[in-house]
């Protein structure tokens, strides 16, 4: 069996065309993203101007495929579902919980996890923005991009910008 840490070595690194990138305006790129190969591309026409690892919906939580467009635009977005609940000091009480099931303990209030330069896809809450990338799906259907990434697809694209979720084979 695979370590996560053999996983993370094979995905391949963030890779930008820089020529094409310079011609990139957020009029007239689209996404692709490929939940089989843990990939999201930012394109003009047929052309990967940037090629993105990802970490997309683990089981029971699978990011949903389909035609979208990005919906909303949000540099310090924090997620209304998943967080911690922290202290009147901000100490993480407990981490890593969802509003869905657990309830916050006396004296904390729910902290939302950061989900920066995240880009909504769905009314639903799912979308493309920063965060861990441990090679294979992961998240609770978002789909999670590095820093550099996040933010280069961030900064190209527009609401309304098109992107293709093509689902896993």
């Amino acid at each position: 069996m695979k370590s996560a840490v053999d996983l993370i070595k094979r995905q391949a690194p963030l890779r930008v065309d820089q020529a094409l990138l310079a011609r990139a305006s957020a009029d007239d790129v689209h996404i692709i993203v490929s939940l089989g190969k843990q990939r999201a591309y930012l394109m003009i026409g047929e052309q990967i101007v940037v090629d993105s690892p990802i970490s997309s919906g683990k089981v029971g939580h699978t990011s949903p495929s389909g035609s979208m467009k990005v919906l909303e635009k949000d540099p310090n977005h924090h997620s209304s579902l998943y967080g911690d609940f922290v202290d009147g000091y901000g100490r993480i009480v407990r981490a890593g919980v969802s509003m869905h099931i657990d309830a916050a303990p006396s004296g904390t209030h729910f902290q939302g996890a950061e989900m920066k330069w995240f880009m909504r896809l769905t009314d639903e809450g799912v979308g493309m923005h920063v965060g861990i990338l441990p090679g294979y799906p992961a998240s609770h259907g978002c789909i999670r991009m590095p820093s550099d990434g996040a933010k280069l697809f961030y900064d190209h694209v527009k609401i309304g910008t098109p992107v293709e979720v093509q689902p896993a084979a």
